[in-house]
């Protein structure tokens, strides 16, 4: 019974995978012409915010710099973005789709980051206040600008099951079965820990997570992508070869070891969709906790989590399998593939070392999932009795993940995720409006030398917006 429901879910899967990449892209495509292409054109100015560590009050505020930073607020989202996947889901688009996978991964990071700019700018719009941090996402955008409460509770829903439970059961899943196998150390065990490090962080709240996050996220992605550059640099005179080889591939020029340009273009689309969440709906709970004068600054920042995640992280990983020639092994997949190939190029200790980056890449990952669920439950209720029932459930999930088969359940999250995409997708499009006019107020304030400061009159139509009021002494 569960065999005959799990093979209905996976052909159902393939299906509305079709039909959802298609509305992504399109969503993307014409978010990126609305803007200008702001998520090309603006990536000074994402550095600039960035490196500005911006966490400023509202303009004539004296008061102490409380809440989280952008940067904080781009490392809880950057967590649950960068996760095993990048690991193991690269090295399966490249097996199934050929090298021109990477290029198509290029391609929709670039195209959907203009629909991670749109979602994370909305979320900041219209956050609220939740004592001295904010809090907001999909779900409240939903509710205070389309007044449709219950298409955010369903959409909260979602989101926590998808992402609190079965994702943080199939992170832990996967890195306790990495370590069974590299160092026989029980799946009890790892998800015990797993769990005990993930209670420590998530029980200190929102400001603990992003703490954690800002600490963890730089060091774990800048030692990878590190190990990644030394490779090329090694493996320099192969350059003009292997790009050459992605580029063939991908136009159909050379054939795909899996059925030919059809094979690179779904697999390298799909592996960058599903990986940088670009208008999933996921990474704008995250945004919106941002202490920031502008809402399209965060938007910015998020944007350039889509780049960081896809043109980073996941480029590191296709170099290192790519540069190795283990790309085309029918013996090897998934994170064996990628410790191969990164073995071939560093010497053995590098199974020591993707062992520890699947470690490090779970934990921030089970961190951020939890999150976005905790931001969700919040919307539904304020009772603290369900949030503490939702962390209990969620460190439970994680030590059963460690030691369950998670395949169904991996297909029931698939599916979720697509409605929840599909939801968002559909609201963002109605509501982007209010981000294209955020960006011209943003872009205005730049050319005038200004630092861009937003208050919710400066779009007419904005209604239900609780935190971007004038001061009492600038209303005139």
């Amino acid at each position: 019974m569960l065999d005959t429901l799990q093979l209905f879910i996976g052909k159902f899967n393939e299906y509305w995978y079709l039909m959802l990449i298609f509305i992504l892209v399109s969503v993307g495509i014409y978010f990126s012409l609305r803007t200008g292409f702001v998520q090309v054109r603006a990536v000074g100015e994402m550095f600039r915010i960035i490196l500005g560590r911006d966490r400023v009050q509202r303009a004539g505020s004296k008061k102490k710099k409380d809440g989280i930073s952008s940067f904080e607020a781009f490392a809880i989202s950057t967590a649950s973005r960068v996760g095993i996947g990048n690991l193991a889901g690269v090295a399966i688009a490249i097996t199934l789709g050929g090298p021109g996978a990477v290029f198509w991964m290029w391609v929709i990071a670039i195209i959907g980051a203009a629909s991670a700019f749109v979602e994370s700018t909305l979320a900041q719009i219209y956050k609220v206040r939740d004592g001295k941090v904010f809090r907001g996402g999909p779900a409240y955008y939903m509710e205070k600008a389309l007044n449709a409460r219950w298409l955010g509770i369903i959409f909260a829903v979602l989101i926590t099951f998808t992402y609190g439970f079965v994702f943080n059961s199939v992170q832990a899943n996967t890195v306790s079965a990495a370590f069974q196998d590299m160092f026989t150390i029980e799946p009890i065990v790892m998800g015990v820990i797993l769990a005990v490090i993930t209670v420590l962080t998530i029980f200190g709240g929102s400001e603990r997570i992003a703490k954690v996050s800002a600490m963890v996220v730089p060091v774990m992605a800048l030692a990878y992508i590190g190990i990644a550059l030394f490779v090329v640099a090694v493996n320099y005179t192969a350059i003009p070869e292997i790009f050459a080889s992605i580029i063939k591939n991908a136009f159909g020029f050379e054939e795909a070891v899996a059925g030919g340009v059809g094979a690179a273009i779904m697999n390298g689309i799909k592996r960058g969709l599903f990986s940088n969440e670009a208008g999933i709906g996921s990474a704008p709970n995250a945004a919106a906790t941002a202490t920031v004068t502008h809402p399209v600054k965060q938007g910015l920042i998020q944007a350039f989590g889509v780049f960081v995640d896809t043109l980073l992280v996941c480029s590191a990983t296709a170099f290192i399998i790519l540069f190795s020639g283990f790309g085309t092994s029918s013996e090897l997949d998934g994170i064996r593939l990628t410790q191969a190939a990164l073995a071939s190029q560093v010497g053995d200790w590098a199974h020591y070392f993707v062992a520890f980056a699947i470690f490090l890449f779970a934990f921030t990952s089970l961190i951020g999932n939890y999150y976005y669920g905790q931001s969700n439950i919040e919307f539904i209720t304020q009772r603290k009795g369900w949030l503490l029932a939702y962390r209990l459930g969620v460190t439970a999930m994680i030590v059963i993940g460690s030691v369950a088969k998670v395949s169904l359940v991996w297909d029931l999250a698939d599916m979720f995720m697509g409605l929840m995409a599909f939801i968002n997708l559909i609201v963002i499009a109605l509501l982007g409006k209010y981000a294209f006019a955020a960006l011209k107020d943003y872009q205005r304030q730049r050319k005038l030398g200004q630092e861009p400061v937003f208050y919710a009159d400066t779009i007419p139509e904005l209604k239900n917006v609780e935190c971007w009021d004038r001061e009492p002494d600038q209303i005139k």
